[in-house]
């Protein structure tokens, strides 16, 4: 059900929670985070689940205003799991293609937005922009988390830069409903963020970062061995996808420069952390991590381009 600040029918801000963790407990904590700003918006809150989110019916109570829906006949939670990120992409599918807002925001279940997000969200689209991404900072202390944050989201500590930008991340973004319909059947059946924001930037569409938008990470859950195969099955899901954009010439250039991805992946991490200038203890005692962490990285795209695909049943059936 929505949440509303006034009677009419559709909503400002619709968000979609992706299930990347799973379990009750990362939902819980990015609801409770929610939860203080629904009174003074007109927002819904969608949270499209398989097998992984436990104590569905528990959650529904305590977050009467939040709309679960049951998408286990769409992901095989035990092979996606496993094998791809497939999951997460058809997840934000299904919610994405319930939400009503003329706003579309999109979260994850280990994101805590800051208590000043939803403003900063509706702010922001005051602009022209057709998506806005926010700032995403660690909230985890430990060097494995700090390790995995630079590599998935160092770009995105704060400061962000201000204007255009290339590159938004899918944990922490909004779009304006009218961009994402023109792009409809790009994610009708899975939302993929680099195929969507690069056909908006072809179309003249504007992306834009705000550094009010904060998400903190707060992975707790975390581990090592985890953490390496999840590099390895995210870098082949993104050359997976990104070969449906390149030429064979381009593939093949990609195939040979995936072994050099390492030490240039590891280099871009460290210059934009220095220039940024906060945490760079964090970063130091995190580098051989992530150095490690670019290796599987780069295996997966490596195996991504090679063969083509992202590792999800649907491209390999």
């Amino acid at each position: 059900m929505s949440t509303t600040a006034d009677n009419t029918d559709s909503p400002v801000i619709s968000i979609v929670v992706g299930l990347i963790a799973g379990g009750r407990q990362p939902t819980e904590a990015c609801l409770t985070a929610l939860e203080p700003s629904l009174a003074d918006h007109n927002v819904e809150c969608i949270v499209p689940y398989d097998a992984r989110l436990t104590d569905v019916e528990g959650l529904a109570q305590r977050f009467p205003w939040a709309d679960f829906i049951d998408a286990r006949d769409r992901v095989d939670a035990a092979y996606f799991g496993d094998h791809s990120r497939e999951h997460h992409d058809i997840l934000r599918a299904v919610g994405l293609l319930r939400a009503r807002g003329r706003i579309i925001a999109l979260l994850e279940d280990h994101g805590t937005p800051s208590p000043g997000w939803m403003d900063a969200v509706r702010l922001a689209h005051q602009g022209p922009e057709a998506a806005i991404g926010g700032a995403v900072e660690n909230g985890v202390n430990r060097i494995l988390n700090w390790a995995v944050y630079y590599c998935d989201f160092g770009r995105y500590q704060n400061p962000v830069p201000p204007g255009d930008a290339e590159f938004l991340s899918d944990s922490n973004t909004s779009y304006k409903r009218e961009a994402l319909d023109a792009v409809r059947e790009l994610w009708t059946d899975a939302f993929h963020e680099t195929s969507v924001n690069w056909e908006l930037r072809r179309r003249g569409e504007k992306l834009r970062l705000d550094p009010a938008m904060v998400v903190y990470q707060t992975r707790s859950t975390l581990r090592f061995w985890p953490a390496l195969r999840e590099r390895f099955v995210w870098g082949r899901s993104f050359a997976g996808t990104r070969t449906t954009e390149t030429s064979s010439a381009t593939r093949a250039k990609l195939i040979v420069l995936s072994f050099l991805l390492p030490v240039v992946l590891t280099a871009r991490i460290v210059l934009l952390a220095l220039r940024k200038g906060r945490h760079r203890s964090k970063l130091l005692l995190a580098l051989p991590l992530v150095a490690l962490l670019q290796v599987f990285w780069s295996l997966g795209e490596f195996v991504g381009y090679v063969t083509g695909r992202t590792g999800g049943p649907q491209r390999d059936g």
